[in-house]
């Protein structure tokens, strides 16, 4: 019988489709059905390694994809939000999270898929409640799921009769360094372990492929699905970068370790089959699952020597700041609110400075259009805003305790400062969106423009700088230059939108190039303003 190779491509590259389609709205319901809660469980449960790994696993699970984990620790790595040990905990979480997968699949439930699909559309279409619609995406995705690899289970059945085929199954079963290089090449192509962890399942399963053979393939896959995290760290800092090897590194020693153990992991596999009577989807998902597990307790306990070995081989200093809160100690509510709110301000100093930063890269975005400096303003602005709600909370609990007057007054003007601190950085990341959109829109900004926004950045960087410092010290003569800057700024702000009409008018502007430069002076003007009643704050005026 002759091979119908077109009918054969198309049902696997549309089952495949499907299948990732189907991952990722079951990882986008879950994702949303937890809400914004992805970011706290990495940044509140990674005090330690092994916290770390179940921080990864729960992640992991809730977006279906230990890739997305990976990058999004990656991210964290580089804002400063966690360490280098804390990350290596849940690169090794992720790892076990994404078996889930591989279980749900070995679930024989593909004759039920187009049902499932419809229950789904069904959530999705006729019902407008958000919850409902997040389970909808959830069952939805369950059902594609199920339908790709069946799709793809069919576009694969006739590869038994393809003596090629079977030439090449026979190699991956007498050298498994094949098989690992076959998985590892299979999941860069495809971007996700998830879908080649599924495809080796369906081959298992159609007898198309014999466990000896693939085992170390599915040893590949693992290796494979650190690719995306390496990507990730391109042009990252150097914490980050160390991340994403550690994640190479893992899965490397992993396979390393069971090619050495392959014979008696195979004979362990196939203990387990007999004897739980696993069908060979199962059976797939067992062998992904405890090689993960396995690997993640081996090397668990070596953490601080993998962060020495990356530490190693990517030297360096990694400059970025902490973004964590240093100050905010709760026992100092207990025992004195006095103390507690010198913590407090001792932290929104740090976050002055962090607006500070964060202004001075939108500058150099503004000036050079360099995307690192977006980067990192983006990063900074993440920071300030996650120092504001660690602040405030805390600032919230010292309320609760008892407080003189002068202490009361102390807190309600370190309420205001937090909030006025916040919305610098918002309008940092105006700056930032103004200049991607010039960017977009090709449009062009005069000599003439560019030298009047660089008088207007160094004279607002000037106040914040002086706001900050004034805080810092209480400085009265400091707090009042800021209020005669904040002057300058409005009155230069008058200015140059006038010089800038009449640069439209005499056609050496376009109109859009106007409105870019008409928003950014009115950031950084607005900018004064905060800087101003942080000034004030200091002086009193606000009481």
């Amino acid at each position: 019988m002759e091979l119908d190779f077109q009918k054969m491509i198309f049902e696997f590259i549309g089952g495949l489709g499907i299948f990732l389609f189907g991952i990722k709205s079951m990882g986008d319901g879950l994702q949303r059905s937890a809400g914004d809660k992805l970011r706290d469980i990495l940044d509140k449960f990674t005090t330690n390694p092994l916290m770390g790994v179940l921080a990864g696993i729960i992640v992991t699970i809730l977006i279906q994809s230990s890739s997305g984990t990976t990058v999004i620790t990656v991210g964290l790595v580089s804002a400063g939000f966690m360490n280098l040990r804390q990350a290596i905990g849940v690169i090794m979480g992720a790892n076990i999270g994404t078996t889930v997968t591989a279980f749900i699949i070995g679930i024989d439930i593909a004759e039920y898929s187009l049902p499932i699909i419809a229950i789904g559309a069904v959530l999705l279409f006729f019902f407008k409640n958000q919850r409902i619609h997040n389970i909808g995406t959830i069952v939805f995705g369950f059902g594609a799921l199920f339908f790709g690899l069946e799709l793809m289970g069919k576009g694969m059945e006739p590869l038994q009769e393809l003596e090629t085929f079977y030439d090449l199954t026979v190699s991956l079963s007498e050298s498994p360094l094949l098989g690992v290089l076959v998985g590892t090449l299979f999941t860069v192509i495809v971007q996700s372990s998830s879908a080649t962890i599924g495809i080796l399942q369906e081959l298992f399963g159609q007898g198309l492929i014999d466990l000896k053979a693939a085992l170390p393939v599915l040893f590949g896959d693992n290796i494979g699905t650190t690719i995306t995290a390496v990507l990730a760290s391109i042009g990252a800092s150097i914490a980050a970068r160390r991340a994403a090897l550690t994640h190479v590194i893992f899965n490397l020693l992993g396979t390393g370790i069971f090619l050495i153990v392959l014979p008696l992991f195979y004979r362990f596999i196939e203990f387990l089959q007999i004897k739980m009577n696993l069908n060979p989807e199962m059976t797939i998902a067992f062998a992904h699952g405890t090689f993960n597990v396995t690997n993640t307790i081996i090397q668990l306990p070596l953490v601080g020597f993998l962060a020495w070995i990356v530490t190693k081989i990517i030297p360096g200093e990694d400059t970025l700041l902490e973004y964590k809160p240093k100050h905010l100690d709760p026992i100092f509510i207990e025992q004195s609110s006095s103390i507690a709110l010198g913590q407090a301000k001792e932290e929104i100093l740090r976050m002055g400075k962090f607006a500070k930063v964060c202004l001075e890269e939108s500058n150099e975005y503004v000036k050079t259009g360099i995307r690192k400096h977006a980067d990192t303003a983006m990063q900074v602005e993440d920071a300030i805003n996650n120092l504001d709600r660690k602040i405030t909370d805390y600032l919230v609990l010292i309320a609760r305790s008892e407080m003189s007057t002068f202490e009361s007054e102390e807190h309600s003007m370190l309420i205001d400062t937090v909030r006025d601190i916040e919305r610098i950085g918002d309008h940092c990341e105006n700056l930032i969106e103004l200049v991607d959109y010039q960017a977009a829109n090709k449009v062009k900004l005069t000599e003439s423009a560019m030298e009047d926004l660089k008088e207007m950045f160094d004279i607002t960087i000037e106040a914040l700088t002086d706001a900050i410092a004034a805080l810092d010290d209480k400085d009265t003569a400091l707090a009042t230059k800021v209020l005669q800057t904040e002057r300058q700024i409005d009155k230069l702000e008058r200015t140059l939108r006038k010089k800038h009409i009449l640069r439209i008018h005499e056609a050496e502007c376009t109109g859009q190039a106007g409105i870019v430069f008409v928003e950014i002076i009115s950031n950084l003007e607005r900018i004064g303003d905060h800087c101003v009643n942080i000034a004030e704050a200091v002086l009193g005026y606000r009481n």
